[in-house]
């Protein structure tokens, strides 16, 4: 879940001090590199395995980094003389749900000569991945180029200080360089999220960097007019399959990456303690409740992979929303939920407040999607309530919340 941002420092010194500009504040969601700090720290210092030129870890334990250790202690070999404040020994969080084999593959790739694209439905933390893997690679996940249909080819490779340029003409000094470039140079992983949505044109802009690890730079001569991928640079793009933006890559880009599909979440019991995990974690930082119901849990995420599926566990065919039902969307349903809850107390149950949520997530692409929702009430709510199921017989006595918002559309 998993996103792009600037750079962060450490927590708030003095919270209580909103006018002093000097106080270093609290993020709303830190980088990978800041909330695993200690791991990363800890593995980099006990890592004695051969690591590919440029890498802060061995392939190895940038697998245990996002998968974690399963259970095991890892311990620091005896007589290795440690940072401060790292400690001896560490049991390493999994911080990815999916394949270990899928995480093996995308590290293969990233040591090799060609970029890692990974694709997927939207919600499929693709972002949250990438992050992950530059964090424990370069040790920095801020090389990041946002994909929009306005990105030009300057973000891709380089601009210009205008008032230098003028005043002095085209020198190195005067360039502005890309997180492309600044990665190149640096021999560092950079992050292109949305890469679909950029124009063909910029794309392509790519082409060259990926197949020849150089970027020339014509408005310079001699050595400055090129600049050399050091060991270690590649580049991970993420692209949605649903919402493929506004262009295909050409044969010739798509030649240049390795694609690698983030699938949705295969494990109910998996999923439910994501949502709950994450979920739990956005309510401390507003500091409300952080205990998210069990029994909306139970509900939430199994009506979001009835609708995602097509199918229910039974075996039930339902009709799927052109909306998408992610993990992150059932993540952010159980935070407002609860949120609401602790906000407006007494007022009404967690179950009560869900049928309105689902509405806001099923209207967000097709307003078809409103009579797809209320079929699966009617069929899928009401067989389980029909069958002796308590919570979800509570679930269709709600109907009425969807017939109401209906008549406001």
């Amino acid at each position: 879940m998993a996103k792009k941002r600037a750079s962060r420092s450490t927590a708030a010194a003095d919270a209580n001090s909103p006018t002093n500009t000097t106080t270093r504040r609290a993020h709303q969601q830190p980088a990978a590199e800041e909330t695993f700090g200690t791991e990363l720290q800890f593995l980099t210092a006990v890592d004695q395995a051969e690591r590919p030129t440029g890498w802060r870890m061995s392939p190895q334990r940038v697998v245990d980094f996002l998968c974690g250790s399963q259970g095991e202690v890892i311990k620091a070999p005896a007589g290795l003389k440690l940072p401060p404040d790292v400690p001896s020994a560490m049991e390493i969080s999994p911080k990815f749900v999916g394949s270990r084999s899928l995480i093996e593959r995308c590290v293969v790739t990233l040591a090799g000569e060609r970029g890692l694209l990974l694709v997927g439905q939207p919600g499929t933390a693709k972002s949250m991945l990438g992050e992950l893997l530059t964090a424990a690679i370069s040790g920095t996940s801020q090389l990041t180029v946002q994909g929009t249909a306005g990105a030009s080819e300057d973000h891709f490779r380089y601009g210009w200080n205008y008032a230098m340029l003028l005043d002095r003409g085209p020198r190195p000094e005067a360039l502005v360089p890309s997180p492309v470039m600044t990665a190149m140079q640096s021999g560092q992983l950079v992050r292109i999220e949305e890469i679909t949505r950029c124009l063909p044109e910029v794309q392509d802009s790519l082409i060259s960097i990926l197949s020849e690890r150089r970027m020339m730079i014509p408005e310079l001569d001699g050595e400055s007019g090129s600049v050399f991928a050091a060991p270690g640079f590649n580049i991970i793009a993420t692209a949605n399959l649903r919402d493929r933006g506004v262009s295909e890559m050409s044969a010739a880009l798509k030649r240049r990456f390795n694609f690698e599909t983030v699938e949705p979440i295969a494990d109910a019991q998996q999923e439910t303690q994501l949502v709950a995990s994450q979920a739990s974690s956005f309510l401390k930082k507003s500091n409300a409740p952080s205990e998210v119901d069990s029994q909306l849990l139970e509900i939430l995420v199994t009506t979001f992979r009835d609708l995602r599926n097509g199918r229910t566990r039974e075996g039930w065919d339902v009709e799927r929303p052109d909306a998408v039902m992610s993990t992150a969307e059932a993540v952010t349903v159980a935070t407002a939920i609860t949120r609401q809850n602790a906000f407006f107390l007494g007022q009404r149950d967690t179950v009560s407040l869900l049928p309105g949520y689902l509405l806001g997530v099923v209207l967000k692409d097709n307003a078809e999607d409103r009579q797809r929702l209320l079929s699966y009430w009617d069929g899928v709510v009401r067989r389980r309530g029909e069958a002796g199921h308590p919570l979800w017989q509570r679930l269709y006595d709600l109907r009425n919340i969807l017939d109401d918002a209906g008549a406001d559309l």
